[in-house]
């Protein structure tokens, strides 16, 4: 299988660890850095809003250490720890990282970090995709993912969500489990990438889960007490995705 490029991310709250970290990434010709972060929060918001294939991560960390953040994490990249402590070895083996870097750490040392990380994902790759029936290859979804609301990482289940709203930088999510909308973070467009099929974007600023429209009027999707909107030019594809057929 041939691979082009690992979307990674660095994420330590040292200014010279990041640099570091971006330097020798840089230098690593199948490694694309799409963000660097300071802290998991911004690592979350980069996670939600990238297809991200590897994350180079510190432990000792104001606020949440990495191994924290990396517990929380459903769908998780490969991952690499770099830190300057060596009691957290036993803790990162459980949490099944690529590799442990003690800091300094040599160019050397990260280049063979980052092979066994590209050799991982080359093995790992088909094992996202199961047989079918039929023989085919059909992809086994996640059930739920991880958004970062006010300071906590909180878990979305995807059959629980209504619809999505989105709010210029940050996206409303409204689920059957409560009352109130999820607010986090986020683009419409990066929260798209993560839903699964049965999400669909109806309008600009809205994403309405397929499986609960209860009836479509006028433009207008009623799920529950909510009045959706819908585009002019998405709705041919809305009709077409719930089977619609003209008498």
């Amino acid at each position: 299988m041939s691979v082009s490029k690992l979307n990674c991310i660095a994420v330590d709250d040292e200014n010279l660890a990041r640099k570091l970290l971006q330097e020798n990434i840089e230098q690593v010709p199948f490694l694309n850095l799409v963000k660097v972060c300071k802290n998991p929060y911004e690592a979350m918001e980069a996670l939600q809003e990238n297809k991200i294939d590897l994350m180079f991560l510190d432990i000792q960390m104001p606020g949440m250490l990495g191994t924290k953040f990396l517990a929380s994490l459903k769908d998780k990249p490969l991952v690499i720890l770099v830190t300057a402590y060596d009691n957290y070895a036993v803790e990162s083996y459980n949490l099944d990282v690529v590799d442990y870097l003690m800091k300094p750490v040599s160019f050397d040392r990260f280049s063979k970090a980052a092979h066994k990380a590209l050799d991982l994902f080359k093995k790992n790759k088909p094992s996202s995709s199961l047989p079918a029936a039929d023989g085919t290859l059909a992809i086994q979804e996640p059930e739920s993912f991880f958004v970062n609301v006010e300071y906590s990482l909180v878990k979305i289940i995807f059959n629980d969500i209504t619809h999505i709203e989105g709010l210029k930088d940050y996206i409303k999510i409204f689920i059957t489990t409560q009352t109130r909308p999820i607010l986090t973070k986020s683009t419409l467009k990066g929260i798209e990438e993560r839903l699964p099929g049965n999400f669909m974007r109806v309008q600009k600023s809205y994403i309405v889960n397929l499986d609960k429209i209860q009836s479509i009027r006028n433009h207008r999707i009623t799920i529950d007490k909510f009045d959706i909107p819908v585009s002019d030019s998405n709705m041919e594809e809305l009709m077409s995705a719930i089977n619609y057929q003209k008498s």
